[in-house]
C-alpha cells in the first residue's frame, strides 16, 4: 500500500508540473543548439539528412530487395525512427540529474522533473521523424489510412518504456557512475538484437518467443504493424501483456528507488 501512495503521489507531481515540465522543455532544446548558425533547425536537417543516406545506401546503392513487397527503406525507417528516439532520450535522461547537479541542493526545485524533460525534449524532435515517414510513404503510393493512427499509441507505450528506465538509470549512474557505460553498451547489443536491420523470419520459429519479450521488438513491429501490415495493436497476442508488464514494473521500480534515493543525492553530488 505504502509503494502504490508513493507512485501515485509522484505521478500526481508530475501532472501538477505540466507547465513548469513544457517552459523547460523548449528551453532544453534551445540550449543544445545555442551557438550554432542555425539553432534548432539542426534537429531537423540531421533526420533529414539521415533518412536520405538510408534512401541512397539502400535503394540505390545496395538496391535492396523489398521486404514482402514493400520498399526496404521504409522497411527499415519504421525500425530506426523509433530506436532513435528510444536512444536519444534515455541517453540524455540517464545523464540528466549529473549533468544539472547545481538543481540538486534547490529545494523548490523537483529534480524528478529532469528525466522527464529530456524525454520530452528527445519527442518534440521525433516528432518530426514522424511526419517524415508519413511523408515516405506517401511519396511511395501508399497513402494515409486510419491503421496509421496506431504509431501514437507505440509513441505513447514507447515515452512509458524510456520513464520507468530512465528513473532508474538516472538515479543509480549518482552513485555508480559505471550505469552510463552500462547503458551505452545495452543501447548497442539492443540495437542488433531488436529486428531493425534484419526480419524476425531469418531465426527459426522455435526462438521467436525470445525476441518478442525485447519490449523494442514490440515498438518496432508496431510501427511496421501500423504502416506497413495494416494490422490492429491487439493482434500482436502475448507481446501486448509482456510488454506492458516489463514497462510497468520498470515504471514501478524506477519511482520507488528514485523517491527512497532522493535525500541522498545532495551528499554524492
Amino acid at each position: 500500500m505504502h509503494y502504490i501512495k508513493m507512485v501515485f503521489d509522484f505521478l500526481l507531481d508530475l501532472a501538477r508540473s505540466r507547465q513548469i515540465i513544457w517552459e523547460l522543455t523548449k528551453k532544453d532544446l534551445k540550449q543544445r543548439y545555442l551557438g550554432s548558425a542555425l539553432g534548432i533547425l539542426w534537429a531537423f536537417i540531421q533526420p533529414t539528412i539521415t533518412v536520405f543516406i538510408f534512401w541512397f545506401v539502400f535503394q540505390v546503392g545496395f538496391k535492396s530487395m523489398p521486404v514482402k513487397g514493400v520498399p526496404f527503406v521504409l522497411w527499415l525507417c519504421c525500425g530506426m525512427f523509433p530506436w532513435f528516439f528510444f536512444n536519444d532520450a534515455w541517453m540524455s535522461a540517464t545523464n540528466s540529474i549529473m549533468a544539472n547537479s547545481f538543481l540538486v541542493k534547490k529545494v523548490v526545485f523537483r529534480v524528478s522533473l529532469l528525466p522527464i524533460i529530456q524525454i520530452m525534449s528527445a519527442l518534440l524532435i521525433n516528432s518530426f521523424f514522424i511526419l517524415v515517414l508519413f511523408f515516405m510513404f506517401a511519396a511511395y503510393g501508399y497513402m494515409p489510412n486510419i491503421y496509421n493512427l496506431q504509431v501514437f499509441y507505440y509513441l505513447f507505450a514507447l515515452i512509458c518504456l524510456i520513464f520507468g528506465l530512465s528513473l532508474i538509470t538516472s538515479t543509480l549512474v549518482i552513485f555508480l557512475k559505471d550505469i552510463g557505460q552500462l547503458v551505452a553498451m545495452l543501447m548497442q547489443f539492443g540495437f542488433w538484437a531488436t529486428p531493425i536491420f534484419w526480419s524476425l523470419d531469418m531465426i527459426p520459429e522455435r526462438w521467436h518467443w525470445i525476441f518478442k519479450l525485447n519490449p523494442m521488438y514490440y515498438i518496432t513491429q508496431g510501427y511496421r504493424e501500423s504502416f506497413i501490415y495494416h494490422r490492429w495493436f491487439w493482434e500482436q497476442g502475448y507481446t501486448n501483456l509482456s510488454f506492458w508488464l516489463v514497462t510497468m514494473a520498470l515504471a514501478i521500480m524506477g519511482i520507488v528507488i528514485f523517491k527512497k534515493m532522493r535525500p541522498h543525492f545532495a551528499d554524492v553530488l
